[in-house]
């Protein structure tokens, strides 16, 4: 087992060391067609939404498996895939009384 995951870890390294550009581009494309492929794909639903300061909107999908997607909306209506990973775990904290430190 140990061993598996040491050949797995190096055969990343190296595929990130060898990457071309071509990996290095981001997926965007129309905002629909995005969130679409989330949910049937992944089974991942929009759980948190906020506004980035450049205008554009950055969107949480998230699954009961634990996947996730952050995507970000460009105010010229493209939609762009920012991060994506597994094992995502909602913390709720506490909100904070105004003027307390955390």
């Amino acid at each position: 087992m140990l061993r598996k995951k040491i050949l797995t870890v190096g055969a990343i390294l190296m595929a990130s060391v060898v990457a071309t550009p071509a990996f290095a581009q981001m997926v965007c494309g129309n905002h629909a067609d995005i969130e679409k492929r989330l949910e049937t794909g992944y089974q991942e639903v929009r759980t948190g939404v906020r506004l980035a300061g450049n205008g554009g909107l950055i969107e949480l999908y998230t699954s009961e498996k634990g996947t996730f997607t952050i995507v970000l909306t460009r105010p010229n209506g493209m939609s762009c895939l920012m991060a994506v990973g597994e094992n995502w775990e909602a913390v709720k904290e506490p909100t904070p009384v105004k003027g307390e430190m955390l």
